[in-house]
């Protein structure tokens, strides 16, 4: 044991070792995930003040290097940043606001660092950040990260003062190694689905070939904010219940519950004390390491704690996710459902689900998957995905009328939750809890079937069209005829059709 050394890294250090594992496997992966940590933390930005998002994307080559180096420029509208927090923000790995219990799409304050941790060690360039929260200075950075020690090297700082009207917002500029070519599907597909998720959104990019990329917003509604709430007894594990303890002013475990546990009142509180045998004046500090996991065990277990309160989500809404989905795909028939709140280990979820047939919609042999979690679209590792899992395995498509080789049909799966249950730090795929898998099955079959009474009603409609198409030529000719045999008039033919209609039931159809 002698000969072994140990030593603590930095989270800087940890990552930079293994920045495989968020995504920055290759430069060409690296592009794109660089393009959209830095797009959706602007998302976010502009959702939190309540303004519809502005966010110019500009991605050029870098020809003073000898290998494929871009210029990442990415601007939005949204909050700002504090002049003061502005080098920790971008330059301290885990350091940020995504830390709490709401509805974000970031959650580990780790992406958009990421990038430019990647960036510096590709290409030894500082990154440059200008902020304004819309007050009367906006502030300026050129910022490395200092990887060993986990805290930022500022470069370069200015203060400027504000135009008038004041600016608010963040610009980003980033150089990274990278390789568009090889990326440019992939960008080009995630600016289209972003579009998708946030249809109030209104985004830009111009490729490295000068080509601009316009998503418009099509309406400026915006979702419901989400707020933070306090942990659920039911997600509270070991750790989590000490810190609480450690942290509380509370001087008695009924007066623990109800203030530090979300939707715990006193009522509840009391029949759970009582359930467990528990003293509700005793003070918490005084509970020893094997009463605290004994707690935890019981809150975990407790039944009748009432679920989450999904206020601390922030859904689309069927209105929004339908506006999405008809703007990007146009299809002919379109239709979404979103499914009641629901919770998996005491962490509040909601499952929207469209369907798109027709139109635009993709006809690929098979049917097209859409999935978004918190509105960001994932866009790798399809098939580890539960959403894969229902549709392609779960759903029986011809119950539905529907030929997955045939008909060009798209589902669209949107997961919101406070802890989306990503299977990598990647954010590409999410595990197959059975909580979700359940509610994204029944949102499913939910659509397919309104989809099937669809194309039904519309095949019905195709038949009749079919048979009056024959009474209409056939008619014609023989009242022709018959009244040239005769030497009678000809009789009123558009009456006889209409006859036609209700004997065949064709009516209401056509």
């Amino acid at each position: 044991m002698s000969g072994q050394e140990f030593r603590e890294i930095s989270p800087s250090e940890f990552f930079y070792r293994h920045r495989e594992i968020v995504g920055f496997t290759n430069p060409a992966r690296a592009t794109y995930t660089s393009i959209r940590e830095f797009v959706e933390n602007s998302l976010d930005a502009a959702e939190a003040i309540g303004v519809p998002p502005d966010i110019h994307v500009t991605l050029m080559r870098d020809e003073g290097f000898e290998f494929e180096v871009y210029r990442l420029r990415v601007e939005d509208n949204g909050s700002g940043i504090p002049g003061e927090y502005i080098p920790y923000a971008f330059g301290r790995i885990l350091y940020g606001s995504k830390h709490t219990l709401k509805q974000m799409r970031g959650i580990f304050g780790l992406g958009g660092k990421m990038a430019i941790l990647y960036g510096q060690i590709t290409t030894n360039r500082p990154v440059h950040i200008v902020s304004s929260t819309g007050g009367r200075d906006v502030y300026e950075y050129r910022l490395l990260i200092d990887v060993e020690k986990n805290s930022p090297i500022i470069v370069e700082e200015r203060i400027h003062r504000n135009g008038n009207p004041k600016w608010r917002g963040t610009v980003v500029e980033v150089f990274l190694e990278g390789d568009y070519q090889r990326s440019s599907s992939k960008i080009i597909e995630y600016f289209k689905e972003t579009a998708m998720a946030n249809p109030y959104a209104e985004l830009s990019f111009i490729d490295p070939y000068g080509v601009l990329h316009l998503f418009r917003r099509s309406t400026t509604k915006l979702p419901p904010a989400s707020r933070e709430v306090k942990p659920h007894p039911h997600g509270v594990d070991v750790e989590t219940l000490r810190r609480i303890i450690n942290s509380t002013d509370c001087k008695t475990l009924k007066e623990l519950l109800v203030k530090s546990f979300h939707r715990v009142g006193e009522t509840i509180a009391d029949r759970f004390l009582k359930t467990y045998s528990l003293d509700p004046y005793r003070d918490p500090a005084s509970l020893t390491p094997g009463e605290i996991v004994d707690l935890a065990y019981a809150l975990k277990n407790f039944e009748e704690f009432l679920p989450p309160d999904p206020s601390c989500l922030s859904p689309l809404g069927e209105e929004l996710l339908l506006e999405g989905v008809r703007k990007e795909l146009n299809p002919e028939f379109a239709v979404a459902i979103q499914r009641k709140p629901s919770a998996y280990s005491g962490y509040p979820f909601i499952v929207e689900v469209a369907l798109a047939y027709g139109g635009g919609t993709p006809q690929t042999g098979r049917i097209t998957l859409y999935r978004f979690a918190n509105k960001i679209p994932l866009l790798y590792d399809e098939s580890s995905d539960v959403s894969w899992k229902v549709v392609n395995q779960v759903i029986d498509w011809r119950h539905y009328k529907i030929d997955p080789t045939r008909d060009p049909v798209a589902v669209i799966v949107h997961i919101c939750s406070t802890r989306i249950p990503y299977r990598t730090l990647g954010k590409e795929f999410i595990a197959d809890r059975p909580e979700i898998e359940a509610e994204i099955t029944r949102a499913v079959r939910i659509v397919a079937r309104r989809l099937a009474d669809y194309l039904s009603h519309k095949r019905r409609v195709e038949k009749a069209r079919e048979y009056f198409s024959v009474y209409e030529r056939y008619l014609r000719k023989i009242a022709c005829f018959s009244s040239m045999l005769t030497g009678m008039d000809e009789p009123d033919i558009d009456k006889l059709l209409r006859r036609v209609k209700r004997w065949k039931g064709m009516e209401e159809a056509l």
